[in-house]
């Protein structure tokens, strides 16, 4: 049995001292066989000052890395909405690369960004592969020649409501009434994705798909029909991130599915904005070369000095209840046990 941990967003701007970020979880972490996180920002030093309207979060390369090399974080996803830029993607590739931190998610072209990573711990081949999206329509998306990020794109409609499938939905005849909000996946996206999916199922034991995506605490309908693609074509767990919230929990086919795991660790914003003790979703997974046997998760926060923090359970029971009926919606029972929740 090894054990696997999974983080939420990740995002390094403004560290100074390596070891602050992951202080307290660090132990835990060298103990696991294997840690996945998605890295919410780029190891790069602009040549300028970088507004933020360009959605350019920059972390300090060398603290960065060291940051996460000495968490033993073991891989990373980089397909996010803050990962703009060629210079700074491929910066962040470069020393990710040097720091021997495997990555998904981003390249130096759309082959390279869709590729899957595969690591082996405790005789266990763990592969990764990341998509998101949210992202920006100008140079963001990798292409055959060009650096990006790997994307599955979502598409909105704004339908008027026709049918009274709810209450609280008036007549059709009254002027203002609001439409209904309507996402898919794009359906070639869709299709690349369950074959990239299918070659990685081929290549490893454990397949964890990440995904950036989605808007508040809402499961919209292209997040749950990209999650249950994935497990249909053979991945073993979905995490998603975007969303600094802690979002419903979904059993597909006996598989888990964790809409959004939150923060883990974001400290800074936008516009070099301190936040508060956003909650995130820490995800323990035991498993083995046949699949995964048992999921809890422990809620984190990060204090003013922006150390994450493994949260008692007695503190958030707010944060329990809510997550308890979103889940619910979708059949999962979430189980306290100590300081963790049960959801498989």
């Amino acid at each position: 049995m090894a054990k696997l941990i999974l983080t939420g967003d990740v995002n390094l701007m403004n560290v100074t001292d390596p070891a602050t970020p992951f202080n307290r979880v660090a132990e835990e972490f060298r103990a696991a066989d294997m840690v996945f996180s998605n890295l919410e920002c780029c190891l790069y030093t602009p040549p300028v000052a970088q507004s933020f309207h360009n959605e350019g979060f920059f972390a300090d390369p060398t603290v960065g890395a060291a940051a996460l090399r000495g968490a033993a974080i073991a891989a990373v996803g980089i397909a996010n909405n803050v990962n703009y830029g060629e210079a700074a993607i491929l910066s962040s590739l470069a020393h990710l690369d040097a720091a021997g931190i495997p990555h998904t998610g981003a390249g130096a072209n759309l082959a390279a960004a869709k590729a899957p990573v595969i690591v082996e711990r405790a005789g266990i081949r763990f592969g990764f592969l990341q998509r998101s999206s949210v992202y920006w329509s100008t140079n963001h998306e990798a292409g055959p020649h060009d650096p990006g990020i790997a994307v599955i794109r979502g598409n909105t409609a704004y339908q008027v409501p026709m049918h009274k499938t709810r209450p609280e939905i008036p007549p059709m005849n009254r002027p203002g009434i609001p439409p209904i909000i309507v996402t898919w996946a794009e359906p070639d996206h869709l299709s690349a994705f369950r074959d990239d999916i299918g070659a990685l199922r081929a290549q490893a034991d454990i397949v964890v798909a990440s995904c950036h995506w989605g808007l508040g605490k809402d499961v919209l309908q292209y997040m749950r029909d990209i999650a249950h693609a994935a497990i249909d074509a053979g991945a073993d767990i979905v995490i998603g991130h975007g969303p600094h919230y802690s979002l419903a929990v979904e059993l597909y086919r006996g598989k888990p599915i964790f809409y959004g795991l939150g923060s883990f660790s974001f400290h800074t914003g936008h516009g070099g904005r301190a936040h508060g003790n956003w909650i995130g979703m820490m995800p323990r997974v035991d498993a083995t070369k046949d699949g995964i046997r048992g999921v809890t998760f422990q809620f984190v926060r990060h204090n003013a000095a922006n150390e994450t923090v493994l949260c008692a359970l007695a503190d958030e029971q707010t944060e329990l209840a809510d997550i308890q009926a979103r889940s619910a919606i979708y059949g999962t029972t979430l189980t306290p046990e100590g300081d963790q929740i049960r959801a498989l």
